[in-house]
């Protein structure tokens, strides 16, 4: 009698472990690191200040700040909203601390926590309207931006006679609060600025919360259907609001860092920003329908950012050409981006 030998039983393609492609591909940031270490090896072939110390310390203070912003508007893309007052309320923020320590003669700590009050007040406010009216947060925000940019003109203007406030260093606590905020750290004699640092620790902040907790997956649930999320139990209005109250917190640090690392303010800045942040989300792997993205996206396109703004000075070209390269890679963004998604969700099926 013959036996034959039992074939052996076909493994379940559900239960293997992933290619490497496949793990990859499901990584919304994976675009904007090929395209950081597109833009690093380019301009440190082509200049040769880029690389040295001094250039990496230029790239990466341009990049902290935007940063800092663009990962907390990642984060509320992700949700699947918009906050076109961003760039405004660092302005506001700066202003309010400045306004009260040189102006009341207010301690700078104490005008930081009044200007942060000020700051997650707005961001609730914006986050309640939203949901409670139903109207698009690009509406909403917008009121905002306009509503801020003319109190920062106008209070600015009443109390100091002109549109700038100035002698922030002679205020009281000016010298610990710029040690947190505007100070300096060295590595190998070239100074870099503490806001860098900042950018980092908000970024790991932002990325642990989005991934590893239960409100990241609120984040990403409220953006992908609101409707279907609070029929599984997602509090929905509350998750939105943080994420508004998260991008005004963002703001204040920002404005706190600008403030007392200039000293002064002006009543007119930070307009315009709002797009360069929301740019750099986009960039970084979020969409702008909501649901997907990343964090450390954000901050790597925070990155191309810096980078690509000094590379240019660095190479001696015409400033202007640092738009032309944001328009493409915008677009580049939003098709790859669109292609991530889909091989992802193929992927994960």
């Amino acid at each position: 009698m013959t036996v034959t030998a039992k074939a052996p039983p076909l493994a379940d393609e559900r239960v293997g472990k992933p290619k490497l492609t496949d793990r990859l591909i499901v990584r919304p940031e994976i675009g904007a690191m090929l395209g950081a270490l597109l833009v690093f090896v380019f301009f440190s072939v082509v200049t040769q200040q880029f690389l040295s110390l001094g250039g990496a310390a230029t790239w990466l203070d341009d990049a902290s700040t935007l940063g800092i912003m663009a990962v907390a508007v990642a984060l509320l893309m992700i949700g699947g909203e918009f906050d076109l007052s961003a760039g405004v309320m660092t302005a506001s923020t700066a202003l309010v601390t400045a306004i009260l320590s040189t102006q009341l003669g207010l301690n700078v700590w104490l005008s930081l926590l009044v200007s942060l009050a000020f700051a997650l007040s707005v961001g609730a406010l914006n986050g309640w309207l939203v949901m409670r009216t139903g109207l698009p947060s690009f509406i909403v925000t917008l009121g905002t931006f306009f509503a801020l940019q003319g109190l920062n003109l106008g209070v600015t203007r009443l109390v100091t006679g002109s549109v700038q406030v100035t002698g922030m260093r002679g205020a009281d606590g000016y010298e610990s609060a710029g040690f947190l905020f505007a100070s300096t750290f060295q590595i190998g004699g070239q100074a870099f600025y503490i806001s860098i640092l900042w950018f980092v620790l908000f970024t790991v902040v932002a990325s642990a919360v989005l991934v590893r907790t239960k409100f990241g997956n609120w984040i990403f649930a409220v953006g992908g259907s609101a409707h279907s999320s609070r029929g599984v139990g997602v509090p929905v209005l509350r998750t939105k609001v943080l994420l508004f109250m998260t991008t005004a917190f963002a703001a204040w640090l920002v404005g706190s860092v600008n403030i007392l690392r200039f000293a002064s303010a002006q009543a007119n800045q930070g307009i315009g920003l709002e797009f360069q942040y929301i740019i750099a989300a986009v960039i970084g792997g979020c969409l702008l329908t909501g649901g997907f993205g990343s964090a450390v996206g954000a901050a790597v396109g925070a990155l191309i950012f810096g980078m690509a703004r000094q590379g240019i000075v660095y190479a001696n070209w015409n400033s202007d050409w640092f738009q032309l390269f944001l328009g493409v890679m915008l677009l580049a963004a939003v098709l790859v981006n669109n292609v991530l998604r889909r091989r992802a969700e193929r992927v994960r099926r």
